[in-house]
């Protein structure tokens, strides 16, 4: 079942028992990646990383997610004036979004690849569970071409790093692929951008949404942040191996 047919007490009942795991481990977190569909084999791992976030630290929630076609648009961001769940409605950033056209002009305010089934509706039904007071933005990549993801990366980092905003990277590697995830974190852990960028663009990688994932990881890098896995609940956790959060703690991953 789609998370968007559970309920606001289903959501926070998962979230409340993750919570209770875990309590008080994390500082401040600036990036999640959470998978692209969430549903009932890996709710509880979403709960996981959802649970750590304290809503009261966050202005405004920048979902990034790879679309599956290329367009001439290459970073497309809808034209809505808010978005709208079975929880109901959030407002949408205009301001960062005019803000993102301004700084790079691969940013646009195009509706081409947005739709019903965009994993930001997915996200949002945790957000919303867990607060009524935050603004949202939706940004797709529509270009597989590195220099496109890089540039993303570096207008989320200038922008982004002085405001009180949360990225949420959408991005999936199932379960079985332990091996492969094993070779990702070992990339990262070398700090080996340009690496872990070739392997993914080798067409090796059985990542869905990769191009979000490579953006998502330059940026925790490039803002010092904690990259964490949830690497020790293999057996424990089904669904993607890349749900992670990232936090200010100065060490990276």
């Amino acid at each position: 079942m789609n998370i968007t047919s559970y309920s606001r007490e289903q959501i926070e009942k998962g979230l409340n028992e993750a919570r209770e795991r875990h309590e008080g481990e994390n500082e401040l977190i600036r990036v999640l990646f959470a998978p692209e569909r969430i549903d009932d084999d890996n709710f509880e791992r979403v709960c996981n990383i959802y649970s750590r976030l304290d809503m009261s630290n966050y202005d405004t929630v920048v979902v990034i997610e790879s679309h599956n076609e290329t367009l001439d648009k290459k970073l497309p961001m809808c034209s809505n004036s808010y978005f709208e769940t079975p929880l109901g409605k959030v407002p949408v950033n205009d301001y960062m979004r005019n803000e993102f056209c301004d700084e790079d002009d691969d940013f646009f305010i195009y509706d081409a690849a947005f739709d019903k089934d965009v994993s930001l509706f997915q996200q949002l039904m945790f957000l919303q569970t867990l607060s009524d007071d935050f603004s949202a933005l939706s940004v797709q990549i529509a270009d597989e071409d590195p220099a496109i993801v890089k540039e993303l990366a570096y207008v989320l980092e200038e922008v982004l790093a002085p405001r009180n905003a949360l990225l949420v990277f959408c991005c999936e590697l199932a379960n079985e692929r332990k091996k492969e995830f094993e070779r990702i974190c070992k990339l990262i852990e070398k700090n080996n951008i340009s690496g872990l960028m070739n392997y993914l663009n080798s067409g090796e990688s059985h990542i869905q949404g990769k191009t979000a994932f490579i953006a998502g990881v330059i940026v925790a890098q490039k803002w010092g942040l904690k990259l964490n896995f949830l690497r020790g609940e293999y057996e424990h956790y089904s669904g993607s191996l890349l749900t992670a959060y990232a936090d200010r703690q100065r060490v990276f991953f």
